[in-house]
């Protein structure tokens, strides 16, 4: 797909991290772009910066996608680019001892679901609702309507400690991508999953920087943590290139995380 002012994207996620960085890159190009998060204010600078437009989205909740979708098409137009950063994450065993009264005690099962309900069914969600909206597009070159790129994590394949629900949640996500792009192959529509390691966002930045080193010299090469603009880059090849289609690919440095 050729990226200019006839294409309009959504980036869920997008007011901050590698949601930000997408935003940027595609509006680099003359794509058209909403933005979809729970930042208001950090939203609204951003969008008013790229001359883009902002609607504050939960994607846990289905009346503010469908609102979202619904402003955004109509600030921008149907968009033909959909690419979900929407995620969060938590660290708690599944079972263990409390350290206080030494009793046994289990992962929440609430909290354990909310993970799941953000990063997993909201990405889905975003994803079938996009997806219907362009199926109403007149096809460009080789008959394609629209490309839809998903952001996992190598926890989808190597989760440390804790990180069962967020594991669990990151693997859905690759997991749905290649029956998503069979779902959708017949109506031009690909489909593109990224797995980040550990990269330099907002929920690193107030980590002290020895820990921040630490995780930077765990990376085989290069020792240092991934840039939000290297994963626009890649999501600008995966729309790009036309024949990307059905993949699940780690972009990390070669890293594979210890357990703990």
């Amino acid at each position: 797909m050729k990226l200019d002012s006839t294409v309009s994207a959504v980036i869920t996620g997008g007011a901050s991290g590698l949601g930000a960085a997408t935003a940027r890159r595609l509006a680099a190009q003359g794509v058209k772009v909403a933005l979809f998060d729970l930042n208001e204010a950090q939203g609204v600078a951003l969008a008013k910066e790229l001359g883009g437009v902002f609607c504050k989205v939960d994607v846990t909740s289905e009346a503010d996608v469908d609102a979202g979708f619904a402003a955004s098409r109509a600030a921008i137009g149907q968009e033909r680019i959909l690419v979900n950063c929407a995620g969060t994450g938590n660290a708690v065993k599944t079972a263990s001892r409390d350290k206080a009264t030494g009793k046994p005690k289990h992962f929440p099962i609430d909290a354990f679901n909310r993970i799941i309900q953000i990063n997993l069914v909201g990405t889905f969600r975003c994803i079938a609702k996009s997806a219907a909206g362009m199926l109403d597009l007149e096809p460009l070159a080789d008959g394609e309507r629209g490309v839809i790129v998903n952001t996992a994590s190598v926890a989808a394949e190597d989760g440390q400690i804790g990180q069962a629900s967020y594991s669990a949640s990151k693997a859905g996500v690759v997991g749905m991508t290649l029956p998503i792009a069979r779902d959708l192959m017949n109506d031009g529509i690909r489909v593109n999953t990224i797995m980040p390691g550990i990269f330099s966002t907002p929920l690193l930045h107030g980590a002290p920087e020895h820990v921040k080193a630490s995780l930077a010299a765990s990376v085989p090469f290069p020792k240092r943590l991934g840039e939000p603009d290297e994963f626009a880059t890649l999501v600008e090849l995966m729309v790009t290139n036309g024949y990307f289609n059905g993949e699940s690919v780690r972009l990390d440095g070669a890293i594979r995380m210890a357990p703990r």
